[in-house]
């Protein structure tokens, strides 16, 4: 485990893209154990040969369509009818926005590159810290992680050997108290800064009316997604394609946003994306049967029980673990490596394995906008055209809030249960 895990952090040290730092390190340490190496091409396969990492590559070419074709302008117009007229109403805007495009996407740097790009230019013309406004929309852009369809929560149940559909419930009250927090910092954030409370209008229900008609076409795509996955009509997978196969005739039939002539650029980005991901799945799956076949699992979980047996003092450790880990790791690839490692542990502590689930997912989704790595953070301040160092800076509201959810979604397992337990029958 030592010899993996120096070979892992020194690649990162010298710049070494994560993919090939979790396979050369992986490769190294096999031959050290004189253990064939056809067994490292035999993992590589192994790991994307399995049907539901197919609905990854669909889900990030959904959340290119939503953003190329018009579907994120009407979830943002409404979210300007919703609560455009409330103190601070630009950064409610962004927070209930980002919650929509969550339930469309998957993606949380892709929700956040909508967002940014279309909300920021008018956040500065109105006077709007620009600094705070990119942080509370790197942590709205977050909420695609933890509010279904997530592509982490396809990733985590593939591993783990769970139910998609009931870890796609289990995020659904988490996020949508994340959301309801987020407005709060937001409101706070507006009521403590004068200028940035000068652009309230009056509540208008013929502009709700008009928002929400032209928005039904891209509110059906959540209700497709998941209530088609939750009621057993498709799995992830099938879900995924059927929501590209929706996205695209929104996209090109009913908003006309995109063209055919357009198809091909759209593709090749998605293309691209999800053959980095589909990537690091592959060279991680190496990582984690070899931490699996020298029973590290059951080492740490040896070891952490007769330190203690307390499952309290288990998860306070392990949530500090996983937020310091966010702050440097990619969140994928975070999952592939560590939930081999934890899950088993955490069952020998009597943690409901749905649960810890939804923690790995919270903890992992606020370690994207936490600096060094922090990918929606990064996002967020490119666009605005600031520093990483001047938004983060502005980051203490909403992280708190954040924080604040996961420590409830820790110590309450109900908040993550209630659903699966209630409409799945999740025991």
């Amino acid at each position: 485990m030592a010899l993996i895990s120096i070979l892992f952090i020194l690649l990162l040290i010298f710049g070494t893209p994560i993919v090939f730092s979790l396979g050369i390190a992986a490769s190294f340490t096999i031959a050290a154990y004189d253990i064939p190496l056809a067994l490292v091409a035999q993992r590589i396969y192994g790991g994307l040969d399995k049907f539901t990492i197919m609905a990854i590559p669909f889900f990030i070419l959904t959340g290119i369509i939503m953003e190329k074709g018009g579907i994120a302008k009407r979830i943002i117009d409404l979210a300007t009818a919703l609560v455009g007229w409330i103190t601070g109403s630009l950064y409610l805007v962004a927070v209930v926005a980002g919650t929509g495009l969550a339930a469309i996407s998957g993606s949380g740097s892709a929700d956040t590159a909508a967002m940014s790009s279309m909300m920021l230019p008018e956040m500065k013309k109105r006077n709007y810290n620009i600094d705070f406004a990119a942080a509370i929309m790197a942590c709205s852009g977050s909420l695609g992680t933890i509010i279904p369809p997530s592509i982490m929560m396809v990733v985590l149940a593939t591993i783990s050997n769970q139910s998609v559909g009931a870890l796609f419930l289990a995020g659904i009250v988490p996020g949508l108290m994340c959301t309801l927090f987020l407005l709060m910092s937001g409101y706070i954030r507006a009521k403590t800064n004068i200028s940035e409370s000068k652009d309230i209008h009056n509540f208008s229900f013929i502009f709700l009316v008009k928002t929400f008609i032209k928005a039904i076409p891209a509110l059906t795509l959540p209700v497709i997604i998941v209530g088609g996955i939750v009621g057993g009509i498709f799995t992830p997978t099938e879900a995924a394609s059927v929501a590209v196969i929706a996205g695209l005739f929104i996209s090109l039939f009913i908003y006309r946003e995109i063209k055919f002539r357009d198809l091909p650029d759209i593709i090749l980005k998605a293309a691209t994306i999800a053959s980095t991901v589909m990537l690091i799945i592959a060279t991680a799956n190496i990582f984690s049967w070899f931490i699996a076949s020298q029973q590290i699992p059951q080492k740490i979980s040896d070891f952490m029980l007769g330190f203690s047996d307390s499952k309290i003092w288990f998860l306070v450790n392990v949530n500090i673990l996983l937020l310091l880990i966010g702050m440097f790791m990619e969140s994928i690839s975070a999952i592939l490596i560590l939930v081999p490692v934890l899950m088993p542990v955490a069952i020998a502590f009597g943690v409901d394995p749905l649960h810890f689930g939804l923690i790995i997912i919270l903890n992992l989704s606020i370690g994207m906008i936490t600096p060094p790595y922090g990918i929606t953070l990064f996002v967020a301040s490119s666009i605005a055209e600031r520093s990483i160092i001047d938004v983060s800076k502005k980051l203490i509201l909403p992280l708190s809030m954040m924080l604040l959810v996961l420590i409830l979604a820790t110590y309450f397992p109900q908040i993550a249960l209630y659903l699966p337990t209630n409409l799945l029958g999740y025991k």
